[in-house]
């Protein structure tokens, strides 16, 4: 499984009301085709773009932007975080 969990955080939070997007930790060997096909199949939202980055401790993260404005909202609401 390439997707780990949602990364929620104030800037995070921030990142997700200005702009729609999320962000997961992923396993290191994620690909952003991998990552891509994982949350359209998991979530069922179309991904317009995915951002990978390595942060400070060695893991990395993706920041995903969906096509569909709302689809960010509605996907942490679906895991009862938002």
């Amino acid at each position: 499984m390439t997707l780990r969990f949602p990364f929620v955080t104030e800037k995070a939070m921030v990142l997700l009301e200005n702009q729609s997007k999320l962000q997961f930790l992923v396993t290191n060997e994620s690909t952003k085709d991998n990552i891509r096909r994982e949350i359209e199949k998991a979530f069922g939202q179309k991904v317009r773009s995915v951002r990978t980055l390595m942060n400070t401790h060695g893991q990395k993260k993706a920041i995903v932007s969906f096509e569909n404005d709302k689809a960010a909202e509605e996907i942490l609401s679906r895991l009862g975080i938002m």
